[in-house]
C-alpha cells in the first residue's frame, strides 16, 4: 500500500492532539499546572518522607501546662482534657498536631476552631480545611478577622482571632503563610517530571524511542471529515504509539508497511545523568523542608555525623515550629488570669531523644551535675514516679546539697576545720 493511500485511511480517524513542535502539550508529564497540588506533591517520595518525618516529630511531643515561675507542671489544669487527652472526639493529640503540621507544610496555613463552653473554656479543637478559612483585614479599622465555614453545616462565620488557632509557614505579611510547595514548585515539578519520565521509561520496556524513516514525501496536511487539519507525520506517530507504546505492548514485534523503517535512538546513562539528577533534586527538596539527607536515605551515613545532624534537625527545623505553637496556644487557650499567673503551654522536646538512650543519658547527667535538674526532674521527663529525696539538687563539689555548698566550699579552700570536716 502506498503512503498516500495509507495516510488517507488513517486520517479519517480523529485522535487527540499528540506531541508536536507547534504544541507543547505532550512534552511535560506534569502538564500545564502552575503549581503542584498537595496530593500530587506527596506522590514524590522525598516530599512524602519530609512531611512524614516533620509531622510525626511534632505530633509525638507531649503537651503540658507549666508555671513559668516555679517550673511546675499543672497536671490538673482544665485544658488537659483538650491538649493531652482528646482535642476532639475524632482525634488523639498525636493525630491532631500531626494534621496541623501537615497542613502548615503543604498548604501554608493550619487552622483549628476553638469551641468554648458557656464560661469561655476551650472544650474542643476542630481542624478546619485551609480552603474553608481565610484571614482578612477589615478596611478602615485594620482589625483582623477570620472568615470560616463551619464543617458540619457549611454556614459561614466571622470569627475573632481569639477563636482560631492559626499556625503559619513562611509568611510575607505575618497574616498568611506560604506553603513549601509554592516556594519549591520549580524543584518539585522537576522531581515530578523525572518520576513520570522514569515510569514511562519502564512502562515502555525500558527502551528509548526511535525514528520512523521513509524515502517518500509525506505531503501536506490532511483535512479530516469534520474539517480538522492534521499533519501526516502526526497520523503515523499516533498509529505507531497506539500499537507499540505502553506496558502491555512492550517488546511486541513491529510490522511496518507504507515503506517505513524504524531506527532506535540509543540513550546512555552517562549522557542523561538520570541518577545524578535525581540525587540533586532530593537534596534540593531536603533543603526546602529542612530535613537532613541521611533521614531520606541519601548522603553520607555515619553515626557521629548523623547524631549531630539529628540535633540540628531538632534545633533548626522542629524548635521554631514548636515555639510558634506554644505562643499561639498560650495566648488563645489560656485565660488572661492564667497568663498573669505565669502559666504557659509547652511541648516537651525531650521526647524526641527517647529513641537515643546514650544521648538522653548524657544530657540528664550533664544537667544534674550543673544543678539544673534534680533526680525527680529526670524522673518526670522519663514518665517515672518520684523517688524519696529526689527534689534535692546537688553541686559539683563532691555532689553536696546546694544549701551547704557555700560553707563546704569555704572550708575546703581554707584547708582547715576539725578532723572529719574537710572534704
Amino acid at each position: 500500500m502506498s503512503i498516500s493511500k495509507g495516510l488517507t485511511r488513517l486520517g479519517r480517524r480523529k485522535s487527540a492532539a499528540g506531541l508536536s513542535l507547534e504544541s507543547a502539550d505532550g512534552w511535560f508529564p506534569v502538564g500545564k499546572q502552575r503549581e503542584l497540588t498537595a496530593d500530587a506533591a506527596m506522590k514524590i517520595s522525598a516530599v512524602n518522607a519530609c512531611v512524614e518525618i516533620i509531622s510525626n516529630a511534632v505530633g509525638m511531643l507531649p503537651v503540658f501546662i507549666m508555671d513559668s515561675a516555679s517550673k511546675r507542671r499543672m497536671k490538673d489544669h482544665h485544658l488537659g482534657r483538650v491538649l493531652w487527652e482528646r482535642p476532639n472526639e475524632a482525634m488523639s493529640p498525636f493525630v491532631f498536631f500531626r494534621l496541623m503540621e501537615c497542613q502548615r507544610l503543604l498548604r501554608g496555613n493550619a487552622y483549628a476552631w476553638i469551641y468554648r463552653s458557656g464560661y469561655g473554656d476551650p472544650v474542643e479543637l476542630i481542624p478546619l480545611p485551609p480552603a474553608s478559612c481565610e484571614p482578612v483585614i477589615e478596611p478602615g479599622t485594620g482589625k483582623l478577622w477570620y472568615l470560616a465555614s463551619e464543617p458540619k453545616s457549611g454556614r459561614m462565620y466571622k470569627l475573632d482571632p481569639a477563636d482560631i488557632l492559626h499556625f503559619k509557614a513562611y509568611s510575607h505579611d505575618g497574616v498568611r503563610g506560604v506553603s513549601v510547595l509554592h516556594r519549591a514548585q520549580q524543584t518539585l515539578r522537576t522531581a515530578a517530571a523525572a518520576q513520570s519520565y522514569e515510569q514511562a521509561l519502564y512502562e515502555n520496556g525500558g527502551r528509548p524511542s526511535g525514528i520512523l524513516k521513509t524515502q517518500t514525501d509525506l505531503g501536506d496536511e490532511i483535512v479530516l471529515d469534520d474539517g480538522t487539519k492534521i499533519q501526516p507525520k502526526d497520523i503515523i506517530r499516533q498509529e505507531w504509539e497506539k500499537v507499540h507504546a505502553g506496558a502491555g505492548n512492550s517488546f511486541r514485534v513491529a510490522v511496518l508497511d507504507m515503506g517505513l523503517e524504524y531506527q532506535p535512538i540509543a540513550m546512555s546513562n552517562a549522557d542523561a545523568q538520570f541518577v545524578e539528577n535525581k540525587a540533586v533534586t532530593i537534596a534540593d527538596i531536603s533543603r526546602f523542608f529542612g530535613v537532613q539527607l541521611y533521614k531520606l536515605g541519601e548522603g553520607k551515613q555515619s553515626y557521629s555525623s548523623n547524631e549531630q545532624n539529628n540535633i540540628e534537625f531538632f534545633v533548626s527545623t522542629i524548635q521554631p515550629t514548636i515555639t510558634q505553637m506554644e505562643f499561639e496556644e498560650t495566648f488563645k487557650l489560656l485565660t488572661i488570669s492564667d497568663r498573669r499567673r505565669g502559666l504557659e503551654v509547652r511541648h516537651n522536646m525531650m521526647a524526641l531523644l527517647r529513641a537515643d538512650a546514650v544521648s538522653r543519658g548524657n544530657w540528664y547527667r550533664t544537667m544534674r551535675e550543673i544543678s539544673v535538674y534534680s533526680p525527680n526532674d529526670v524522673c518526670d521527663l522519663e514518665d517515672l514516679p518520684a523517688v524519696p529525696g529526689g527534689d534535692t539538687r546537688y553541686a559539683s563539689l563532691n555532689y553536696v546539697p546546694l544549701e551547704d555548698f557555700r560553707e563546704l566550699s569555704w572550708r575546703r579552700n581554707a584547708g582547715g576545720g576539725e578532723k572529719g570536716e574537710t572534704m
